[in-house]
């Protein structure tokens, strides 16, 4: 899902996790080389996690400014390197159908969890802006911030901006109130202010498989429109599995035809995990040279648009999926692929710790037989030590 809202304030307070706890985790990590796009030559697979945006915002129970920016921060202390941390999104662009209450009390907290954040180095930190105005708003952020003025704060750690569009008319109308073609026409300017102001761009393109409004998409629409968020700047195009439809065949369809104009160096997949086939597909596509994936910590998310849609692949899933055999002493079994400095652990702590605060628990089922084993193990242990 794309459409976004920041977050409402709620009578919850962060926890004692500290900066200091980041910080001893950044000690512990080595950075690889790092590009903004990843070569299929490479065995590099970069995680986008999207949770604190597009995850957030479909979670029926809304949290506070600085809860969200302490989920940014325990993040980028488990290693994730690029994360999705809000939006600028005006309530004139949110359909009727959904602009409640709840969704204009979102609207207004991003500014405020970028303040709060504690920026990790070597980071990229992307917000999502629909229009030019959204866009504006960043600029305006990061001007003040530049102020002569010697109180002025340091500039919030925004590296990048998303666009994003559709590949069909009817849920380009129901998500941004516009068709493709309008979208794409509105989507130039702001991409040519964005890279004039040295941000980068990253585009994103929804429901590649099926459209919850018209069915089964052409493949050919996706080719189009990505070859369109390329030409404009954007340095990547995320394709989403919106509804959650795809199979290994169905995205391996998709994608070959979008690599003939675009190269798979530019492309990153974006599933949600309605039918279970996430992780089959990403492989799928790892197959066909894709090194870059949205992921969202928890599996948070859903989409309003798209009815029975449930939330991002979780990242922990991801991880594990990728990397899994890191976790055991297995002799002469190594992972194939390399996902830089994550830990799984933290990030698995991560997804339950933002979970409890929503009132739900993890829909990640590696972190859920992460945490039942650690669990276990803990009760062994304090089995034995009363044992002494």
């Amino acid at each position: 899902m794309i459409l976004s809202f920041a977050i409402k304030r709620v009578p919850i307070q962060p926890s004692s996790y500290t900066l200091r706890h980041a910080a001893t985790a950044f000690q512990s990590f080595k950075h690889p080389r790092r590009s903004y796009s990843s070569g299929s030559e490479s065995n590099f697979v970069r995680i986008v996690d999207v949770g604190p945006r597009d995850g957030l915002q479909n979670e029926p129970r809304p949290i506070s400014p600085p809860l969200i920016a302490e989920l940014i921060d325990r993040l980028a202390a488990a290693g994730l390197r690029s994360i999705e941390a809000g939006s600028f999104v005006s309530p004139k662009w949110v359909p009727q159908a959904i602009l409640t209450d709840h969704a204009l009390l979102q609207m207004s907290g991003t500014a405020e969890v970028l303040a709060l954040m504690n920026p990790a180095p070597k980071t990229d930190y992307a917000v999502l802006v629909p229009n030019k105005k959204g866009l504006d708003e960043v600029l305006r952020i990061l001007a003040a911030s530049k102020s002569p003025d010697s109180a002025a704060k340091p500039p919030p750690p925004i590296t990048e901006v998303a666009i994003f569009t559709a590949a069909t008319d009817a849920f380009a109308r129901a998500n941004t109130n516009v068709s493709v073609s309008e979208s794409l026409a509105r989507l130039v300017p702001v991409a040519r202010a964005a890279l004039d102001a040295k941000l980068k761009v990253r585009g994103y393109v929804s429901v590649i498989i099926t459209c919850p409004y018209s069915g089964r998409v052409d493949p050919r629409r996706v080719r189009d429109v990505a070859r369109e968020l390329i030409q404009m700047g954007c340095y990547e195009v995320s394709l989403g599995d919106t509804t959650g439809t795809g199979t290994p065949a169905s995205v391996r369809a998709v994608l070959e035809e979008a690599s003939k104009d675009t190269d798979v160096r530019q492309l990153a997949g974006h599933f949600h995990d309605t039918n279970g086939t996430a992780l089959a597909n990403i492989f799928a596509a790892l197959e066909l040279g894709l090194r870059a994936f949205d992921a969202s910590v928890g599996g948070l998310g859903g989409c309003p648009y798209s009815p029975g849609a449930t939330g991002n692949v979780a990242t922990e899933d991801v991880v594990y999926a990728l990397t899994g055999e890191s976790l055991y002493d297995v002799p002469d079994l190594k992972p194939k692929w390399d996902i830089g400095p994550i830990s799984f652990p933290l990030l698995a702590e991560t997804g339950a710790w933002v979970s409890e605060i929503l009132g739900r628990q993890t829909t990640s089922r590696a972190g859920q037989a992460y945490l039942a084993r650690k669990q276990r193990e803990q009760k062994l242990a304090d089995k034995a030590q009363a044992k002494l």
